[in-house]
């Protein structure tokens, strides 16, 4: 029998570029659930660690905070009343706590606090993914590079042949710009904040409460969750907000180069690579659709204006905002999810692709030899002076077209070009420049 799932369940129908990954799971409403009461256990735990109560309290609480005890629907839905999930979530807390203890429950926050440092839980457990799958795609892209070393092929700019270039460029390129994602997200990672402010982001009541030197607890908070402890209670410093915003935008888009690489590689009509395992298509039995990298490029459209949103929202007005805050959750999930879906996808695509070196070298004689025009404008240029040069092959250039013949077989008909070594100056193979070396160079970087 097919289990129905709950109402609003966030399945990733409408989301393949997310759905089933490891990213959709820590960001689930399960994975915030457990992050709200992470950080609820922590606090009173951070309190008791500093003596300001019972360590009974500390241990009841962190009994209490097991997500397999709270009915997930009915917080969504209570969360209106209050605008956030936070206030009926410390009620239900606080009556699994019990009469005793209860108390204890959140005492001195508020409900940023425990919301932003749920937040960053969700965050810091959902890079961890993403890092592991940059660095399957780190990997295989590196082997692509080496054994591609020397493959060559046509470069474009602008939609047209240039000059040759190499595949082992292109696939180091793809890896450099892998490796700038993982440094961006790992540094970010690793210095997300708790939040802990009270009220008004002046701990007030926790020296109400009992505590000698109140500032002295958000870094015990930071020691209970693994997270850094903030200078300052940042309700309206959405410094960490604008940071994950920036390296999430960015890996979107530095996954998504190689993406619309691979999509026009693997045109019909161009076939230089393909994907390990292409998708079919509803109607078309014979096709084998470049799906992931089309759900990368996907990811790669629609992150710049979800980070977009969240840059906005640093605009956040007096000591807690009204609005600003509450519209940073859902295009932060979003990210988390699509950049984590694109670098599982990343992942396989490098591990699975397809590379097809004859069909590259068919390619650079498409032009009838014209790619390597670049390199007799600079070589003939001291054999004929550089304003014949250019007009002998701007001349023959055009006679390729009209007369269907190659630029090596008309520069031989050339009396003046007799003594000149044209074989080698037009084969493209033998003009990739420094590819190899660079290549080389961008492989050694770690």
């Amino acid at each position: 029998m097919t289990s129905t799932p709950p109402p609003y369940a966030d399945t990733g129908l409408l989301a393949p570029e997310w759905a089933g990954s490891p990213a959709a799971s820590a960001t689930s409403d399960t994975a915030y659930l457990r992050a709200l009461l992470d950080a609820e256990a922590a606090l009173t735990r951070a309190q008791a660690a500093l003596g300001i109560v019972p360590a009974e309290a500390a241990a009841a609480v962190a009994e209490a905070a097991d997500p397999a005890g709270f009915d997930l629907p009915s917080l969504a839905a209570r969360a209106r009343a209050g605008g956030n999930p936070v206030i009926p979530l410390v009620a239900d807390l606080t009556a699994r706590v019990g009469a005793e203890y209860g108390p204890y429950v959140h005492r001195g926050a508020t409900s940023q606090d425990i919301m932003d440092t749920a937040t960053m839980l969700v965050a810091v457990r959902t890079l961890d993914l993403v890092l592991a799958d940059l660095a399957r795609a780190e990997r295989a892209l590196a082997r692509l590079a080496a054994e591609h070393r020397d493959t060559v092929m046509p470069g474009r700019t602008l939609t047209q042949h240039a000059v040759p270039t190499t595949f082992g460029l292109k696939a180091a390129g793809w890896r450099s710009l892998v490796l700038d994602a993982r440094d961006r997200a790992a540094a970010v990672r690793d210095r997300l904040p708790v939040q802990l402010g009270g009220a008004a982001g002046t701990l007030a009541a926790f020296s109400s409460y009992g505590a000698e030197d109140a500032t002295a607890l958000p870094e015990a908070y930071a020691r209970e969750l693994g997270l850094r402890a903030p200078l300052l209670p940042w309700h309206t410093l959405r410094t960490p907000i604008a940071d994950l915003a920036g390296c999430l935008a960015f890996s979107a888009g530095a996954l998504g180069k190689t993406a619309v690489d691979v999509l026009t590689l693997s045109r019909t009509e161009i076939a230089e690579v393909g994907e390990g395992s292409g998708g079919g298509s509803s109607a078309m039995p014979h096709k084998a659709n470049p799906v992931r990298s089309t759900l990368i490029a996907a990811a790669a459209r629609r992150a710049p204006q979800l980070a977009a949103i969240l840059y906005g929202s640093m605009a956040a007005e007096d000591e807690r905002p009204a609005g600003a805050w509450h519209a940073e959750w859902e295009p932060l999930r979003e990210l988390l999810r699509m950049v984590g879906g694109a670098a599982r996808d990343a992942a396989e695509l490098a591990e699975g692709l397809r590379v097809r070196p004859r069909t590259m070298r068919q390619h650079l004689d498409l032009t009838r030899g014209l790619i390597v025009s670049e390199r007799l404008s600079a070589e003939l240029a001291p054999v004929l002076g550089r304003a014949r040069a250019k007009e002998l092959l701007g001349e023959l250039a055009r006679r390729t077209h009209t007369e269907g013949r190659s630029l090596a077989e008309l520069l031989a008909e050339e009396a003046e070009l007799k003594d000149f070594d044209l074989a080698e100056a037009t084969d493209p193979t033998q003009y990739t420049g420094s590819a190899g070396a660079l290549t080389d160079r961008a492989l050694e970087r770690p």
